[in-house]
């Protein structure tokens, strides 16, 4: 019965039930775009909403800026370097790998392929791309779902409502509280997940035929294969340059990573990562300022699928992008993944806003992405996740706010899980004070 309300489980069956009908009733899975195109639609619906409140919450909890200035600046500095290295190991794997290659883009869904395909040369003018950041009505960029303005808006918006200190914190409450709301929204269009995976798959296998699998197959590899190649290449040139092992670090984390596999959000272990790294010896002041705004700022995970995902499409399309529009997508991505919530289904969220933003590649072909975007969340969730923890670990061993024999008893408890952790009852009660 667990295993039925799975939604994993529930998108495997929704994609074979899929591809069965795009086998055998394909006039029947011709007409069955509508299911995908529906889900696309509830997710386009809530993205303007969730990256405001994404982006105002996480810059707020930040708190004033010039107090905490060196660390919040150093770990801004942190998360920049490290999710555009992300994003750059994402373009040139997919330049590599090619996994969208080999399909007809004149199949492709509503029948648009050709207008974007003919138009894809064309260069972006950087002058109009900069003046058009800045709205000129905030509600109309509300209600043209236009994203990079509703970025600058809500940046603004954020540092202003940080500067207002505690007079602010009332309404950062609210803004946190609205958007749990919109979080919940998001698990109840996750639900529909396998319907739209169902009428996407069966749309494209009507169209494309069998051979549309392997490319998907071939992406979802890749993506696995880059997260991997940027958590034990990367991520531990990082630890061992900060004087820590990562394969300690992942040992000590790793049921966070069972829970964040298990529920494909990296959320879900928030409160038990903030818990942890104070617990191995990093300072409460810099857990709570790296963390959650790691959480907003620090999507490793969601970088390299954005670039891959993006550079997949433009395969699919046979969309040529030159050096310039590459370089472009890397400054929107930059960008647009500052909004990804960390919850199921964020990635694919601001995916379908770049795409919106680009105007050079199909938004339709975000229906090519539902069968496979399930089996793409825990990767980009687990590696959020990683990189999150290693990040806070980093900016207090930078800033000398790490207690070295706090993390040898946290990691002797690790080993030997039958003592008891002496510092337990003591976090309990600074936390009970604290709520106090």
């Amino acid at each position: 019965m667990r295993l039925i309300r799975n939604l994993t489980f529930q998108v495997v069956v929704a994609i074979i039930a899929g591809i069965l009908v795009g086998v055998f009733q394909p006039q029947v899975g011709a007409h069955l775009e509508v299911l995908g195109t529906t889900f696309i639609k509830a997710v386009k619906m809530v993205i303007a909403p969730i990256i405001f409140l994404t982006i105002v919450v996480g810059i707020s909890r930040m708190g004033d800026m010039k107090k905490v200035g060196k660390v919040g600046g150093k770990a801004l500095l942190y998360f920049e370097a490290v999710t555009t290295m992300a994003l750059i190991i994402g373009l040139i794997v997919a330049h590599i790998m090619q996994p969208g290659s080999g399909l007809d883009p004149e199949k492709m869904p509503s029948g648009d392929a050709s207008k974007y395909v003919s138009g894809s040369n064309k260069e972006m003018n950087w002058g109009e791309f900069f003046l058009n950041i800045v709205p000129g009505n905030v509600i109309d960029a509300f209600a043209r779902g236009d994203i990079l303005q509703v970025l600058f808006f809500s940046v603004l918006f954020g540092i202003g409502l940080s500067a207002l200190g505690k007079k602010g914190q009332p309404l950062v409450r609210f803004f946190d509280q609205v958007a749990q709301v919109f979080f919940k929204i998001i698990g109840y269009i996750m639900y529909a997940a396998p319907i739209g995976a169902f009428g996407a798959m069966a749309f494209t296998i009507s169209n494309f035929g069998l051979q549309t699998i392997g490319p998907l197959i071939k992406l979802m590899l890749s993506v696995y294969a880059t997260m991997a190649l940027f958590i034990f290449v990367v991520l531990m040139l990082i630890c061992k340059m900060a004087g820590f092992s990562l394969f300690t670090y992942l040992r000590y984390i790793k049921d966070e990573i069972l829970l964040v596999f298990g529920t494909s959000s990296s959320e879900a272990a928030l409160p038990r990562m903030m818990d942890k790294m104070e617990r191995l010896g990093c300072d409460k002041s810099v857990v709570g300022l790296v963390i959650p705004t790691g959480y907003s700022f620090n999507l490793d995970g969601t970088s390299i699928y954005l670039t891959m995902s993006l550079l997949f499409l433009a395969q699919v399309f046979n969309v040529p992008l030159s050096w310039g529009q590459q370089i472009a997508i890397l400054l929107i991505l930059m960008l647009t993944s500052k909004g990804a919530a960390a919850v199921t289904g964020g990635g694919f969220i601001v995916l379908a806003s770049t795409l919106s933003v680009m105007h050079v590649i199909p938004l339709a072909g975000l229906g090519l992405l539902l069968g496979v975007d399930r089996f793409m969340s825990e990767a980009r969730a687990i590696t959020n996740l990683i990189g999150n923890g290693i990040a806070t670990i980093v900016v207090a061993k930078s800033e000398g706010a790490f207690d070295k024999k706090k993390e040898r008893l946290a990691l002797d408890r690790m080993r030997h899980p039958e003592r008891q952790d002496p510092y337990a009852n003591q976090a309990s009660t600074v936390r009970e004070s604290h709520s106090s």
